[in-house]
């Protein structure tokens, strides 16, 4: 991180915590300049960036100052007492009809899942893809059938030992992207009529999971700061037969929350007790801001009870679909076994051309910059949320990952809204989605990988006008 995007990241965060307040004075140059050791051209380009992202202003002889465009975080809440029901999932007709929304090139993709494809060095993963192809034998095919690649397998180790969590290669699976891992893991714990603890909201992904496998979901709250609640998931467990556990403990899909480190232990010896796998999707592990590192709820895991699945769809090459799952060995070999009579294998020129790029394409490089466009690209979404959204609304604040959950004023449906705004070419995702019980009706997740442009404000002065003529029309206003 250069040096002025090092003071952009502080002010911003200060910004965004509320320990600068909106029409708060900041420092002047010359101050900056003395508190950080900088210089004063450094200090102008950080002052500049702020602008240019909507977090202050610039007031003529007087200095610069915090936008007063504010908009509240969505605060923790108390969680009801568990009505301990589980419920029979039913959502893909409305996950698809939302999916297929996205797949016009005319529409503003704020609803999509996948990250902006512009963000990634595909010239570079092109030349691996060309070294793969021209370095392959014969016998690449029989080599990378499960597990997978071992030249793969190694390089994701590694990355394991790097973030403290124990690994060996033989423990690794690779499979078609994480929802492939996410899914086998899944299967291989339960049977049709379990039930199984998800989180709510969740990621439409695995309700889709427990739908096809007939499954039943009980839903576990999940705070906006603190992530699932543990106390409400121990009062399930003690009454409840739950056979496994879905939770994806960092920048949670949709809302983007991070469990802290202690409560991602508690989690995983919360599970142990009972003996209940967990299931832990971390495919925005790697997407964290700043300096500090998200440790999964895998490296606490001490007994081999957590199925620790991710890929490198979200922060390398969407296309490629190279998932894995690291498995404790008392579920391996079920897992490889559904694997083989699933899909038999993962494409074997995409496996190797991922393992090329991790040796020798930087990929901690391509992380470090891909990290600080989202961060930077969060807080100008937030701007403009402030900026044209109802003054009600709440919205989270992640650390990481490319999500935003927005808590609308609750006249406003979210089921409505998305019809109306795809009619007039922008998506957003629609809270009911994300929950088995199709709750969160007034709620929205909006992707902010797409770098600000005309084109993205414009969908964002839509989304506003759209949201107050809905509310004008509800009953009762």
């Amino acid at each position: 991180m250069k040096r002025y995007e090092k003071l952009v990241h502080d002010i911003a965060t200060a910004i965004r915590s509320g320990v600068l307040a909106p029409g708060e004075k900041l420092p002047s140059v010359r101050q900056a300049c003395l508190n950080h050791k900088l210089s004063p051209a450094t200090v102008f380009r950080a002052y500049y960036e702020l602008e240019n992202l909507g977090l202050i202003r610039a007031q003529p002889k007087s200095g610069y100052y915090v936008s007063n465009h504010a908009i509240k975080q969505l605060a923790s809440k108390t969680t009801p007492v568990p009505e301990q029901a589980s419920t029979v999932v039913s959502i893909s007709d409305m996950v698809f009809s939302i999916l297929s929304s996205i797949k016009d090139p005319e529409t503003v993709p704020l609803g999509s899942a996948f990250p902006w494809p512009d963000l990634f060095p595909l010239a570079r993963l092109s030349r691996s893809l060309a070294h793969a192809t021209r370095d392959m034998g014969p016998a690449a095919i029989v080599e990378s059938l499960p597990p997978g690649n071992h030249d793969l397998r190694r390089q994701i180790a590694r990355r394991y030992l790097m973030q403290g969590v124990e690994a060996d290669v033989d423990n690794i699976l690779i499979t078609n992207g994480a929802f492939e891992a996410l899914n086998l893991c899944l299967e291989a714990v339960t049977q049709p009529g379990d039930l199984v603890a998800i989180e709510s909201p969740t990621f439409h992904g695995c309700l889709q999971a427990l739908e096809r496998l007939q499954l039943k979901a009980v839903e576990i709250p999940v705070d906006p700061v603190l992530g699932m609640d543990l106390d409400y998931l121990e009062s399930v467990l003690e009454k409840c037969p739950v056979r496994a556990c879905w939770s994806m403990t960092s920048f949670q899909n949709p809302m983007g929350v991070s469990m802290p480190a202690e409560r991602k232990q508690v989690l995983v010896e919360l599970l142990t007790r009972y003996r209940i796998p967990l299931i832990e999707d971390d495919v925005y592990g790697e997407l964290y801001f700043g300096m500090q590192e998200h440790r999964p709820a895998k490296a606490y895991d001490s007994e081999g009870y957590v199925m620790h699945c991710s890929s490198f769809s979200k922060t390398l090459a969407p296309g490629y679909r190279i998932g894995w799952a690291l498995l404790p060995k008392r579920f391996e070999r079920k897992v490889e076994r559904l694997k083989v009579i699933t899909s038999l294998s993962t494409s074997t020129i995409a496996q190797a051309a991922i393992a090329d790029f991790l040796q020798h394409g930087g990929y901690d490089r391509h992380l470090r910059r891909l990290r600080t466009k989202f961060e930077l690209q969060q807080h100008q979404y937030l701007h403009l949320i402030a900026r044209y959204f109802p003054a009600e609304t709440q919205v989270t604040r992640p650390h990481g990952g490319y999500f935003l959950w927005v808590d609308l004023p609750e006249r406003v449906d979210a089921l409505v809204l998305f019809q109306r705004a795809l009619e007039q070419g922008v998506s957003v995702a629609p809270g009911p989605i994300f929950s088995a019980r199709h709750q969160c009706c007034n709620c929205i997740r909006i992707n902010y990988s797409k770098p600000v442009d005309a084109e993205v404000e414009q969908a964002f002065k839509t989304l506003g006008r759209l949201m107050s003529s809905i509310e004008a029309a509800a009953p009762g206003h």
